[in-house]
């Protein structure tokens, strides 16, 4: 059973049953109003007569002391004395059988428009009933009765036309209520079906508006996600095939030449092999590191000495093209638990970025001072260079996988893309962050802040 439909059974079910509940409280007040309406002029009259023909049944030995057809005791007659011309009564037994009569007026109208009394013996058991009817009397029971006819006509077609209103606007509310879940149902549909532009149209606030923004945010980091499956596969695709190609060009030559390699030969294809190497282990990092599995050997590391053991390594170099490479400590206190060996894979990137793209003349310059990151206390190591910059709208893509921001840049002269994004993950592992900031013209800025209570540890 669909949702609308169980929301509007739901629905109508309790309409119905307040329209009933209503009906019958409104019918049980009223006729207890015009009972005592009715009754209570002549609430101690009845009570006087009752008590009188109480005592003739005690009197007639536990009986009325007559049957219907007989004339009535001395004790009934003596009570029935106690009526003016204008009274008149009915006793009846418990089944319901009229055993005496008095008055003017015959015992069925006594019956249906009296004051009915119930009888006891000295023993509070019930005996009978007394009826009693006077013209006051039969006019209000009359009354009452004409009204309890009307009411009980008005309730009844009050709680038609009621519930009829009542259920259509249910419908209509459970219609309503339901159209943003039948329409993300057929989102849900078209996305199940493959479909990856699907989107639930956002119509409502509150609960279904939040509903179907987080369906189409989800849907949209699925069509990302996809989209950065089908690029890492055309990439890996694209970085395999050169030197894959290079090797089978190779060897197909000296198969067909049927002359051992000279080792200057070989050369070339080691440098193949090892770029396969290193592009499998990087791709094995980043995968470990993505799925949070990434083994983490955590020592207490003084950062410093971190540092300065990777500028050692990139100072040959940076020598050798002109580039001046400073370390500055602005903080006394630097040692982290964190992975030695991964860190310095982090920064031995960044420096060596950072050299690469500077210019001779310019400057790579560091340094780690303390700061606070959401409320924890942290350190940061800063660095910049002077390079050409990278453009505003490549920085967003800047940490993605084989994402270069030199497109015409040979592949010897630069990585295969993957070492921002290796170096994002390393350090989400230790529970930090990376960001860059960056000007065309004025070098790039990269931060690294890692807290001293570093989380997300892979095991």
């Amino acid at each position: 059973m669909s949702v609308r439909r169980q929301l509007f059974i739901a629905m109508a079910s309790m309409v119905v049953g307040m329209a009933l509940v209503f009906s019958f409280i409104s019918h049980v007040v009223q006729s207890d109003l015009l009972d005592v309406m009715v009754e209570a002029p002549r609430k101690e009259r009845v009570a006087s007569l009752s008590a009188a023909f109480e005592e003739a049944y005690a009197q007639g030995g536990g009986s009325w002391g007559t049957d219907p057809d007989d004339a009535p005791s001395e004790a009934l007659a003596a009570a029935a004395s106690l009526l003016t011309p204008a009274e008149s009564v009915a006793l009846l037994s418990l089944r319901r059988d009229v055993r005496f009569e008095a008055g003017p007026v015959e015992a069925r109208t006594v019956t249906d428009f009296g004051i009915r009394s119930v009888l006891f013996d000295a023993d509070r058991q019930a005996i009978g009933f007394l009826y009693f009817y006077d013209d006051e009397v039969g006019e209000l029971s009359r009354l009452r009765t004409g009204l309890l006819h009307s009411t009980r006509t008005l309730l009844l077609f009050a709680v038609v036309i009621f519930t009829a209103i009542a259920l259509a606007v249910a419908f209509w509310k459970a219609r309503w209520l339901t159209q943003p879940l039948t329409t993300l149902l057929e989102a849900i549909d078209r996305l199940g079906s493959g479909d990856l532009d699907a989107r639930a149209p956002v119509t409502r606030r509150g609960e279904f508006g939040r509903v179907a923004e987080a369906f189409n945010a989800m849907t949209e980091r699925l069509q990302r996600t996809e989209e950065a499956r089908r690029h890492l596969v055309a990439d890996v695709a694209h970085e395999l095939r050169t030197p894959l190609t290079i090797l089978r060009g190779q060897l197909d030559a000296a198969q067909q030449r049927g002359e051992p390699l000279a080792p200057e030969r070989l050369l070339p294809l080691q440098d193949e092999l090892i770029r396969l190497t290193r592009l499998v282990d990087e791709l094995h990092q980043l995968s470990l590191a993505e799925a949070k599995r990434l083994p983490l050997e955590r020592t207490p590391t003084d950062l410093h000495a971190l540092l300065g053991r990777v500028v050692e390594r990139v100072a040959p170099d940076a020598e050798a093209k002109g580039v001046t490479v400073t370390l500055q400590r602005l903080t006394d206190d630097a040692v982290l638990s964190v992975d030695p060996h991964r860190l310095t894979q982090v920064f031995l990137n960044l420096f060596v970025n950072a050299v690469r793209y500077t210019p001779s003349g310019g400057f790579v310059k560091a340094y780690v001072d303390e700061t606070t990151a959401e409320g924890v206390r942290a350190l940061r190591v800063t660095v910049s260079d002077t390079g050409p910059g990278i453009a505003s709208e490549q920085l967003p893509y800047i940490f993605d996988r084989f994402y270069r921001t030199d497109e015409a840049r040979n592949r010897d002269g630069g990585g295969m893309g993957l070492g921002l994004a290796i170096v994002k993950e390393f350090v989400s592992a230790h529970g930090g962050a990376i960001s860059v900031a960056s000007e065309p013209g004025r070098g790039t800025v990269f931060a690294v802040t890692l807290p001293y209570e570093a989380g997300n540890e892979a095991v």
